[in-house]
């Protein structure tokens, strides 16, 4: 049995912010994905005939963020393998051990906050809504009035 030494996932995950994670940033640096997702069609399935549900999923996924960097490393197969393990798991009468494998593939994919942390990986901030922005140009931040909206006397009602 080993003993000692770290593991591929011990420890903490990195902190964009701190000063000890940005020297590794030097070195690795931390990606950031579109807020939007990746745009287009899905790859076509790479495995064998496809449930419903499988297309399904693997439609949604590949409109997610992360999605943008599974296709620059080529891992339509990896996220294939999540989507069928997925699928498998969300039966009533699943096994225990496939549902331990979502874990592993959603650390894995950066689908998780410690997988997102692991792979270096961040989402850009989202465009601002048009209707806070008033706030945002005279230096404040948005309250709870800045929600409401004046309706003239007779419309609405």
């Amino acid at each position: 049995m080993p003993r000692g030494g770290a593991r591929a996932v011990s420890g903490p995950a990195p902190d964009p912010r701190s000063l000890r994670s940005s020297k590794a940033a030097d070195k690795g640096g931390w990606r950031t994905l579109p807020a939007e997702g990746r745009q287009g069609e899905p790859p076509q399935w790479p495995l064998t005939t496809a449930a419903e549900r499988e297309l399904d999923l693997w439609d949604e996924l590949w409109g997610k963020p992360q999605a943008v960097a599974w296709e620059d490393m080529g891992q339509e197969l990896e996220v294939a393998l999540f989507v069928r393990t997925l699928a498998e798991a969300e039966r009533a009468d699943a096994r225990v051990d496939v549902k331990k494998m979502i874990r592993s593939y959603l650390d894995s994919l950066g689908l998780s906050v410690a997988g997102m942390n692991r792979n270096r990986w961040k989402i850009a901030p989202a465009e601002e809504p048009e209707e806070l922005a008033p706030a945002a140009a005279t230096g404040r931040r948005p309250g709870p009035r800045d929600r409401l909206k004046v309706v003239p006397s007779g419309e609405g009602v």
